[in-house]
Order: C-alpha cells, then sequence, then structure tokens
C-alpha cells in the first residue's frame, strides 16, 4: 500500500513530515506546506490518507466483501493521487516522498505513524473553527511529536454569499 514516490530512503536517521490528506482544502494547503517542511529539513515527506469501509468497520465484519473494500481502497488512492497533482503537477520536486493508503479513522491512522519526537505531523483546519477538530485533538493526544496545524486559504465573504446562493441548476454543462 506504501509506495516510495523517489526511490530514496530517510536521510540520515531525520524524523519524517507526515501530512493528513483528504482532498479537501485545508489538507492540500497542509500538503504543500509538509512538502516544503520536509525540503527545509531534508526529511521525507509522508502523505496519508485514511479511508474506512462507507458503512463503518462493525457493519462491514457482518458482511464482508473484499471486491467492495477493493474499491474504497482504490478510491482512496485516487483521491491522494489527485492532491499531489492538483499540489504539484504530481510528485513534489526537490524531496523524498511516500504515499499511504491506511485502512483506519485519520487520528489512528496519523498517530500510529508519527511515533518519533523528531516526527513532524502536518494537519490542515479551516480558518474560524472555535474548537480543533476531533482528528486534531485525538492526533495530539495520542502523539509525542510536534504539530503544525495549516489553515485552508479564506473565501472571500461576497464568494462565500455567492456559493451558498447557488443551485443545482448553476452547475449544469452549457451547451447540453
Amino acid at each position: 500500500m506504501a509506495g516510495t514516490e523517489s526511490g530514496r530512503g530517510p536521510v540520515g536517521g531525520r524524523g519524517r513530515v507526515i501530512v493528513g490528506v483528504s482532498g479537501s482544502l485545508a489538507s492540500l494547503a497542509a500538503l504543500r506546506v509538509a512538502a516544503e517542511e520536509a525540503r527545509r529539513g531534508h526529511r521525507v515527506l509522508v502523505a496519508v490518507i485514511a479511508w474506512e469501509p462507507p458503512e463503518g468497520e462493525k457493519l462491514y465484519l457482518r458482511h464482508p466483501d473484499r471486491e467492495w473494500a477493493g474499491h474504497w481502497q482504490a478510491e482512496a488512492r485516487a483521491r491522494l493521487d489527485r492532491a499531489f497533482d492538483e499540489v504539484f503537477g504530481g510528485a513534489p520536486p526537490g524531496v523524498d516522498s511516500e504515499r499511504r493508503v491506511i485502512r483506519a479513522r485519520p487520528a489512528s491512522a496519523l498517530s500510529g505513524l508519527a511515533t518519533r519526537p523528531d516526527d513532524l505531523l502536518v494537519l490542515g483546519t479551516r480558518p474560524g473553527r472555535r474548537r480543533p477538530p476531533r482528528t486534531h485533538r485525538q492526533a495530539r493526544s495520542r502523539t509525542t511529536c510536534p504539530i503544525l496545524t495549516v489553515p485552508s486559504p479564506s473565501i472571500p465573504k461576497g464568494l462565500r454569499r455567492a456559493l451558498r446562493r447557488m443551485r443545482v441548476e448553476d452547475f449544469g454543462l452549457v451547451g447540453e
């Protein structure tokens, strides 16, 4: 499930820069910052996407289906690859990177990887939240490494208002 993009291993035993990716605007911003941190510190970038069956693990275990699980794992892999394409146009330049698709809850997947004290965990967040998201709180309580929180770019107020007013028909293809 893991693949090293550049083929080289960790540099000099230094910690890694581990970043959670979901495909959201906040996680794309976190991926960009994590790559820069990895490049600056001569560390390996480890991008992680966590996934679970849509019905949840408990219900899935009642009626396991390997094809169904394989489908959702492939969807997660495609989302991670799309994130790299959107942010870097492929592999990040000048940095060793790994892409990991892990079947677990996000906080468990991230805290399971960020085990070294010299690792850096990078998480994206939406600005304006009064309380950190559950994934952030759980990751903080389970890891001993530093955590860098990256806010997503803010959307101008007028554009947010316009987006809220849009309807499904507004997204239709022209010329149908």
